[in-house]
């Protein structure tokens, strides 16, 4: 049963294929750039495209809705069994700015298939990954005999997100019942290669800050008055010396408190991943590791919390010397969270860290941007091996695990939605997300396709309200 099944859905992907991949270009010639206000129209656009193949694909109920800047996309499809649990799919159908001048080999908007690779900005990130769970639900339905899936599905495709997802809490707050669900899944994601498929299981949390540091009420004489009156430069060196111990551990009082450590088995399973550190180091452009002592590079950027000075400046920076006590400083920190951190609790911390080490006549100002909360899913919760099932199914080989390290709205679901969030990706390294030359490889697409199209079942048989 289970290979006849098997063969079902490769063989209904495979004479849909070529259908599918015209639609994607088809797509990916909207310019859908939100960072861009003259590309406006075409994220309205985007949004109205993809609400009708929504439509085509079966899907009863499908809107677009508006927020204070770019549309999502909202589309429901019950189950014919009452009882089925309740998956929502994200993604977003806007992308990042792109021209030929910045280095493309071709139009980023005028895809092209070459190599068994479509090249287009939006062809990985994200279009590509969201527009696989159409054929995918096709696969499935067909298939199985179907005239539903086998879960009540949801899809919420945004439009903002490479703008930093900046009314996105918002919407999904607003939208709260609509959005009810027991398993997310964010399919904005990748895999460690073409050889290796993984699943994400988190993704860390960021905020950040800007602190102002002022001193005399202008630029003084530095041979009158320097090693007498407190210098706002010489303080800002002192604060990011201070930021990091001696074994690279973050030495704001309480910046742990929470964090939940590794377990032996995540890191015996990250240790299996075919990890190569000078490779890695050439993609970083880099000629060494640092970091926090007793932990791993993946360690480091995946499972443990980071405090960066991503910016440090004040006095004269013009050719030559100015001999000056500068009037202001100022340095710009970001502080990358994990699960069991809280983000008000960061800021209350680094907020008295900086104002207890700075002396009497220096002044400050720490202004906070945005948060966004980490987020994990254990590794036996039993959606997540859902996901690992449907993916080894489809590879025909293990899935291995990692996290991310960067992070993004999927902490807001989670927060919000109070449902645990999956990630379900295939892009690879090489794809090239916001780079010039941006592509898919269409082999691995159609895994992401034949993926989804068993995921479904899984989590049916899963049931609702996992643990």
């Amino acid at each position: 049963m289970s290979e006849t099944l098997d063969n079902a859905v490769r063989t209904y992907i495979e004479n849909h294929r070529a259908a599918f991949l015209d639609d994607l270009a088809e797509w990916l010639r909207i310019p859908s750039v939100s960072a861009q206000p003259e590309h406006g129209a075409d994220v309205l656009r985007s949004a109205e495209w993809l609400a009708a193949k929504l439509r085509e694909t079966g899907f009863p109920v499908v809107e677009i809705w508006p927020t204070d800047g770019a549309p999502a996309v909202f589309a429901s499809w019950p189950s014919d069994d009452a009882d089925a649990p309740t998956a929502l799919v994200y993604g977003h159908h806007d992308v990042q700015p792109a021209a030929r001048e910045d280095g493309w080999d071709t139009d980023p908007f005028d895809p092209i298939v070459r190599d068994g690779r479509m090249y287009g900005r939006g062809a990985a990130d994200d279009k590509g990954q969201v527009f696989f769970h159409t054929l995918g639900l096709r696969a499935h339905l067909a298939a199985t005999g179907r005239t539903s899936p086998a879960v009540h599905l949801k899809l919420l495709i945004e439009g903002e997100e490479e703008s930093g997802s900046p009314h996105f809490r918002r919407l999904i707050e607003e939208r709260r019942d609509r959005l009810a669900a027991d398993t997310v899944l964010v399919s904005d994601t990748g895999m460690w290669s073409e050889d290796t498929p993984t699943v994400c299981t988190g993704m860390r949390g960021l905020i950040d800050c800007e602190v102002t540091l002022t001193g005399p009420g202008q630029d003084i004489h530095s041979g009158s008055f320097g090693g007498a009156v407190p210098n706002p430069a010489t303080e800002a060196a002192r604060l990011v010396a201070a930021l990091h111990d001696d074994r690279g551990a973050v030495a704001v009082p309480g910046f742990y408190d929470g964090v939940i450590p590794l377990t032996d088995r995540e890191r015996a399973l990250f240790a299996e991943l075919p990890f190569d550190e000078e490779q890695w180091l050439r993609t970083a452009k880099s000629r060494a590791t640092s970091g926090e002592a007793g932990h791993t590079t993946l360690e480091r950027i995946w499972a443990r919390p980071t405090a960066e000075v991503n910016g440090i400046g004040g006095g004269y920076q013009g050719p030559g010397g100015k001999t000056i006590i500068p009037a202001s400083a100022m340095l710009k920190l970001s502080f990358r969270l994990v699960a069991g951190q809280d983000p008000a609790h960061i800021e209350k911390q680094v907020r008295a860290w900086i104002a207890e080490r700075l002396p009497a006549g220096i002044g400050h100002t720490v202004t906070f941007g945005g948060a966004t909360r980490p987020c994990l899913t254990p590794l036996d919760h039993p959606a997540l091996q859902s996901v690992v099932r449907a993916m080894s199914r489809a590879f025909q080989r293990p899935v291995l695990f990692t996290r991310e390290g960067g992070s993004g709205p999927a902490a807001d679901l989670q927060d919000v939605l109070d449902a645990p969030v999956l990630f379900l990706g295939i892009s690879v390294p090489s794809d090239g997300w916001h780079a010039p030359n941006e592509k898919v490889e269409l082999d691995l697409l159609m895994k992401g396709v034949e993926t989804a199209a068993h995921l479904w079942g899984y989590l049916a048989q899963q049931g609702r309200h996992a643990p």
